[in-house]
C-alpha cells in the first residue's frame, strides 16, 4: 500500500478530531446476514474505499461488551477476550499493542476498547476509518449499539434458495433444506425485529448488489456517510492481496472444526473476481423441485414478503 504523505494525514487528523469534537464519532459501517448471503462480497467492496477498511470477521465483539460490564473487568481481561478468539492471529497485531491501548484508557468502557482495536486495526493498513463484517453479528445489532452509538448495519439479504445452494457448495457434511429454511427465516426475522429498536439499519439485496453495483454502492456510501469511490467497483482487482492475511488454518475452538486454509482461501474465492449475475436466482436451474418445494413450505411468506417470486 502507498504511503500516505503527511500532509494527507494531517488533514485525516484533523477530519476526525472534528468529528469526534462534542463526543461525537464518524460512522461505523457494520455488514451482517445470514452466510452465503454476499456480506463477504460487500466486505470487499468497502474495503477497496481509499479511507475505510474492514477487517476479517471479528466475532468477539459481544463478548468483548459483556467482560466490560463485569466488576472486575481490566485491561489484561478484555485483552483474553480477544485472543481467545481464533480469528485472533488474522489481524496482524500484537498483544502489547493492545494491552497499552486498553491500559490508557480512562474509564475502560467497551466503546472505547472496540474503537482502540478497530482504530490499531486501521492504523496498521494505513486507512484513516474502519468498519466490520462478521454475519453473525445479525443477532447482536442492539448490544454493539449500546456499546457504540454510531454503530450503521446494513444487513444484506439474499434469495434463501439461493443461500441454500450456495451453503451446500461449500459443505463438507450433509445441511437438510429444512434446517437451512428455518435457520434463513430465524435470522432474517430477528434481525428485522431487531432493526426497530436500531438508529441506523439499512437493508439491501444480494441481487441488486450484483446487478446494479454502482447504485447500491452508492445508497451504502451516503449511509456510512463515505465519500463514493470508483474503486469500489474494482474491487477484485485488490482482494487477492487483502485475503493473504486470512491466509493460515483456524483451529478447532470447541464449537467448530478446524477449518484448512485451502478451504478458508476456497470460500472466499469468488471476491477476487467481479460481480458474476449468473449468481442470481441459481435455484431456478440447479435447485431440485422436491428441495424447492420444501424450502418453500417453511420459507414461503417471508420469501414473498421480501418481493422474491414463489410458486
Amino acid at each position: 500500500m502507498a504511503a500516505r504523505s503527511p500532509q494527507k494525514m494531517l488533514r485525516e487528523r484533523r477530519t476526525h478530531r472534528e468529528a469526534r469534537r462534542g463526543g461525537e464519532h464518524l460512522p461505523a459501517p457494520f455488514v451482517v446476514g445470514v452466510n452465503r448471503s454476499g456480506t463477504t462480497l460487500l466486505r470487499m467492496m468497502l474495503d477497496a474505499h481509499p479511507e475505510l477498511t474492514m477487517p476479517p470477521e471479528t466475532h468477539f465483539v459481544p463478548a468483548l461488551i459483556e467482560a466490560c460490564e463485569q466488576p472486575q473487568a481490566s485491561p489484561e481481561s478484555i485483552l483474553a477476550t480477544i485472543t481467545a478468539q481464533r480469528e485472533w492471529g488474522d489481524f496482524g497485531l500484537t498483544e502489547q499493542q493492545l494491552l497499552d491501548a486498553f491500559a490508557a484508557l480512562d474509564p475502560l468502557s467497551a466503546g472505547d476498547a472496540l474503537r482502540s482495536f478497530y482504530g490499531a486495526y486501521a492504523e496498521r493498513v494505513g486507512k484513516p476509518r474502519w468498519g466490520d463484517k462478521t454475519p453473525i453479528y445479525v443477532k447482536s445489532m442492539r448490544k454493539i449499539q449500546r456499546a457504540l452509538p454510531e454503530a450503521r448495519f446494513v444487513h444484506v439479504i439474499r434469495d434463501g434458495r439461493d443461500v441454500a445452494l450456495s451453503i451446500r457448495d461449500r459443505a463438507v457434511k450433509d445441511h437438510p433444506i429444512d434446517r437451512i429454511a428455518e435457520r434463513w427465516v430465524r435470522r432474517i426475522s430477528r434481525a428485522r425485529e431487531q432493526a426497530t429498536g436500531l438508529d441506523h439499519y439499512l437493508e439491501i439485496r444480494y441481487e441488486r448488489l450484483i446487478t446494479d453495483s454502482e447504485t447500491v454502492l452508492r445508497e451504502i456510501c451516503d449511509f456510512y456517510e463515505l465519500p463514493f469511490a470508483a474503486q469500489l467497483l474494482d474491487y477484485h482487482e485488490g482482494s487477492a492481496a487483502r485475503l493473504e492475511e486470512m491466509k493460515r488454518d483456524l483451529p478447532a475452538d470447541g464449537k467448530r472444526t478446524t477449518l484448512s486454509v485451502e478451504r478458508r482461501m476456497e470460500t472466499h474465492a469468488r471476491t477476487t473476481q467481479a460481480p458474476d449475475a449468473s449468481r442470481v436466482s441459481r435455484w431456478r436451474e440447479q435447485m431440485a423441485p422436491s428441495d424447492r418445494e420444501l424450502f418453500e413450505s417453511i420459507a414461503g411468506d417471508l420469501l414473498a414478503e421480501l418481493d422474491y417470486e414463489v410458486g
